[in-house]
């Protein structure tokens, strides 16, 4: 690649070194975005109690459904961006980048006025326990408000990941850790504005990381390979029809996913407002190992688009296997802290005996998840990165609608396993995703799959 441009190349050199300084800033970036959610939880936890930690985890679902929608567009365009770069097509890079950022913008905003159109019936929909009610309602209204700060974020976050670049997301992610930490002990502890003090600490942090990374790469748009000008802004037909093709399956995957955790979640709600709220934080500490070891997806992904932009098959296989091999190391290491300080974790979200108690029962039944999560890594980036989101899609509904919501239905209501049977089910579901997709990898039928680049 060009010296003083922020892409990297990565279609040669050692695979496994690459991969590891790559990975590094995205498993800390990853960490700091969860650690915004995290935030809320630990404090309104401390300052509201358990009903306050139940509005929190489950009102926070609806906004990372949009979320996500949003970030399956903007995955399109980073798959799009590391193909064109690892084919050599710099030129055609402005136009991506310009049409992904109009795209994003318009579909978030779109999503905002969607989810405070509806916000009762979705409210009503999700059974939340009467005593958190009107806290999720204050919480998921104002972070639907600043949808856009979110997606924004993220938008920018995936083209960088696309050239090559984790430390400028890493910078980004930081700035609005600390600016969150900040306010939500201000507005929540400080001034005791509850739940809605932790949901403003969360939009304006957001809103501070997004207005600083424009800013920045406004500053550096000769590195970014982005000129900023408006005409730059107009939507391209022809990479809107691609980003469009590849970027709507991976948002009904993303979207599919959370949407089966408002019927697993609903299912927990009726149990009570205790499982409610360990569910809540249990899928919380499951979000911050998932989102650490997620680093080492989003590193192949890139990686695995250049190198099939490159025509180079035989190392994007390669880029496979090492992140199996990471992956499998932080696997054991996520379990081993799971056994040896679960309990410990729950304690930091909830001062609640009953939801310490229960936390064992979670434990038991998340650890049957990790194995799938390692395999994931590998081959998800692979399924991904060579731009085949049809079958990133129909995986995702497998273990993300069918597999969560049956098997968590089939366990914990048909055979009456209760709290313990909803968790086994939501954490046995990978496994629709992750065995399908060993399968399809080691068959070598991805080779098939066309190469985008050629069309750009």
């Amino acid at each position: 690649m060009s010296k003083g441009t922020i892409s990297k190349d990565f279609t040669a050199g050692p695979i496994a070194k690459q991969m590891f300084f790559f990975m590094l800033p995205f498993m800390l970036s990853n960490a700091m975005q969860v650690l915004y959610s995290t935030i809320d939880m630990i404090i309104v936890g401390k300052f509201v109690g358990t009903a306050g930690i139940s509005a929190v985890g489950q009102s926070s679902q609806i906004v990372n459904f949009a979320t996500m929608v949003c970030l399956g567009f903007s995955n399109a365009g980073q798959v799009l961006l590391a193909q064109a770069l690892g084919a050599n097509k710099r030129k055609e890079m402005n136009n991506i980048m310009g049409t992904l950022f109009s795209l994003i913008l318009i579909l978030a905003a779109v999503l905002s006025i969607v989810i405070l159109g509806f916000k009762t019936a979705i409210l009503n929909v999700m059974n939340i326990p009467d005593e958190s009610y009107d806290m999720a309602m204050q919480y998921m209204v104002i972070c639907a408000a600043g949808l856009i700060f979110t997606a924004g974020y993220n938008m920018v976050s995936a083209v960088l990941r696309g050239m090559g670049d984790s430390k400028r997301p890493f910078l980004f992610i930081a700035i609005a850790s600390v600016t969150n930490l900040v306010l939500d002990l201000l507005f929540t502890g400080l001034l005791k504005w509850g739940v809605a003090g932790a949901a403003y600490a969360t939009i304006i942090g957001q809103a501070v990381s997004f207005v600083f990374s424009i800013y920045y790469l406004v500053k550096h748009k000769t590195e970014f390979g982005f000129d900023f000008k408006k005409q730059s802004f107009k939507i391209n037909p022809q990479y809107a029809k691609m980003i469009a093709s590849i970027g709507t399956p991976m948002a009904i995957q993303s979207g599919c996913i959370n949407i089966s955790m408002l019927f697993v979640n609903s299912m927990i709600n009726s149990v009570g407002v205790v499982a409610s709220a360990t569910f809540s934080a249990g899928v919380k500490i499951d979000d911050i190992i998932n989102k650490i070891s997620q680093g080492i997806h989003h590193a192949a992904m890139p990686m695995i688009s250049q190198n099939i932009g490159a025509e180079k098959q035989h190392r994007a296989k390669q880029i496979v296997y090492t992140a199996w091999v990471f992956s499998g190391i932080w696997t054991v290491v996520f379990i081993a802290l799971y056994i040896f300080f679960g309990k410990q974790m729950f304690m930091l979200f909830s001062s609640d005996p009953a939801v310490h108690e229960m936390s064992t029962t979670f434990i038991k039944a998340i650890l049957w998840m990790f194995p799938a999560l390692a395999l994931m890594r590998g081959t998800g980036a692979l399924i991904q990165g060579i731009g085949n989101a049809k079958l990133s899609m129909v995986l995702a509904l497998l273990d993300g609608v069918i597999l969560r919501i049956g098997l968590s239905w089939l366990f914990g209501i048909y055979l009456d396993w209760g709290f313990y049977g909803f968790v086994l089910g939501y954490g046995l579901a990978p496994y629709g995703f992750a065995i399908p997709g060993v399968i399809y990898f080691l068959s070598g039928a991805w080779r098939r799959h066309k190469v985008l680049a050629k069309d750009i």
